[in-house]
């Protein structure tokens, strides 16, 4: 069974951090391209973040450039995201997931059950 698990969300005061983490399991994680999407409420769901399967090509929303970074840790099958400088229109809840299509954040054979995260100002 394929497992993504997200954690790290919280509630965080506007210009703090937070670290976002997904274990995956029941795939083969190093084979797969992995990324970051969020959901705020009554939008639609944007894409973050991506990474490819080796860690070589990142992507980001120009949302996200310059304050998040994602980074993937093949040997421990875990994806992460490192938000800076948070913001409360980050506010949303975040999901990973796993075989994106980098360019479009499209595809997304599996998907976490997602993690809160909540900035006020």
């Amino acid at each position: 069974e394929v497992q993504l698990v997200e954690s790290g969300g919280g509630l965080v005061q506007a210009g703090g951090s937070l670290r976002l983490s997904c274990t995956a399991s029941g795939l083969t994680f190093g084979d797969l391209n992995m990324g970051w999407l969020r959901q705020a409420p009554g939008k639609e769901r944007e894409g973050v973040s991506c990474i490819s399967w080796n860690g070589v090509s990142t992507y980001y929303a120009d949302s996200a450039k310059g304050r998040f970074t994602i980074s993937r840790d093949n040997a421990k099958s875990t994806l992460y995201l490192q938000m800076n400088s948070l913001k409360p229109e980050d506010t949303a809840m975040y999901y990973c997931a796993a075989a994106l299509n980098c360019r479009d954040y499209k595809g997304g054979a599996y998907w976490g059950q997602g993690t809160q995260v909540t900035v006020s100002s």
